[in-house]
């Protein structure tokens, strides 16, 4: 572990197994200077443990970057249930999962993400309370993929001012990869404000249901990078920015909800030499874990959530802007930007 590159300082890593329902998880706390870990559980059928390992300390330590950057009193830390989300749920699976977390005492609360319910989380919920994004309970208040969602088109029109000189988007050409709950909300946003939109998934069902409510237009997942548009939203799974897609990509700004986009840090590098500008991940997807921050105080407030998302879209333009008077890649910016918050 600690000669990954992922690594990356985490506080503690916890590999979970349980027998009886099958359950592999690993809860990663990248870090609890701010206050206790937060951060959703994704079920994903990773190809291999160590692929899941990796996945784990990487979106653990975008937690921490993200928390701070919204200027929430969390740290960072996520969990992964190694399984396939359509066929390998059950309640007792989840249940396990609760008494897993509930055993960290409170370093670590979780939320849904990528494969899993707020039904998941409710069945994990009878075994711990560090578990949000619930719909019933005192400061319950359902999924955050809408607040996301929210923040992300926010964002993506603070990137679309400072490249094209506007924050208008009616005509605008923005091709979309991933349209689950948060790319889905997103294209609602995007299309009531007068976009164009392309759109991919591996979920036929789902690009469906968008393309009806939205017209965009449906290409295969691969053909998504060689769209020619004015901007690129990713909202599926990370590092999809790489080598092999950089060189394909025909816009002028990548603005989306996915988390770790970049494969690694110096692909911001390449994208600023290509021109393109590039809204770090963790800074425009904050609005969910700012939702699960007034559930986590015991006193969901919307008008503080409403308030910490605008705030959020004001430290994204500061980052933009500070990256541009520098000359240096927007994630380089961002990362100080987070490191000297957690730091203190």
């Amino acid at each position: 572990m600690f000669d990954k590159t992922a690594f990356a300082g985490h506080e503690s890593v916890h590999h979970v197994f349980d027998a009886k329902t099958g359950l592999r998880a690993i809860i990663a706390i990248h870090s609890t200077v701010r206050g206790p870990a937060a951060g959703g559980c994704r079920m994903w059928n990773y190809a291999t443990a160590d692929d899941a390992f990796v996945d784990a300390l990487r979106l653990s330590e975008g937690m921490s970057y993200k928390n701070a950057m919204a200027d929430l009193p969390l740290g960072g830390g996520k969990s992964v249930i190694w399984g396939n989300s359509k066929t390998d749920k059950t309640p007792d699976l989840f249940r396990a999962l609760g008494r897993a977390i509930e055993s960290l005492n409170g370093a670590y609360w979780s939320a849904e993400d990528v494969g899993v319910s707020v039904q998941d989380m409710a069945f994990a919920a009878e075994e711990t309370k560090y578990v949000s994004g619930l719909s019933t309970g005192r400061a319950a208040s359902g999924d955050p993929s809408p607040v996301t969602a929210k923040g992300v088109f926010l964002g993506l029109k603070a990137a679309a001012l400072r490249a094209f000189g506007t924050d208008d988007l009616n005509g605008r050409h923005i091709a979309v990869q991933g349209v689950g709950h948060v790319g889905g909300f997103l294209c609602g946003h995007l299309a009531n404000a007068g976009a164009k939109l392309t759109i991919t998934d591996v979920n036929a069902e789902a690009l469906e249901a968008v393309a009806r409510a939205t017209g965009a237009r449906i290409v295969a997942p691969n053909a998504i990078y060689d769209v020619e548009a004015d901007i690129f939203s990713p909202n599926a799974l990370g590092a999809i920015l790489n080598p092999d897609t950089l060189s394909r990509l025909r816009v002028k700004v990548v603005a989306g909800g996915a988390n770790n986009q970049l494969a690694t840090p110096d692909m911001g590098d390449r994208l600023h030499e290509q021109g393109v500008l590039y809204a770090p991940d963790y800074v425009i997807n904050g609005g969910g874990i700012i939702n699960v921050a007034a559930e986590i105080s015991g006193a969901y407030d919307p008008a503080w959530v409403e308030a910490k998302v605008q705030r959020l879209v004001l430290t994204l333009g500061d980052v933009l802007d500070r990256a541009k008077s520098e000359g240096r890649a927007t994630n380089r910016v961002a990362d100080e930007m987070a490191r000297k918050r957690i730091s203190g």
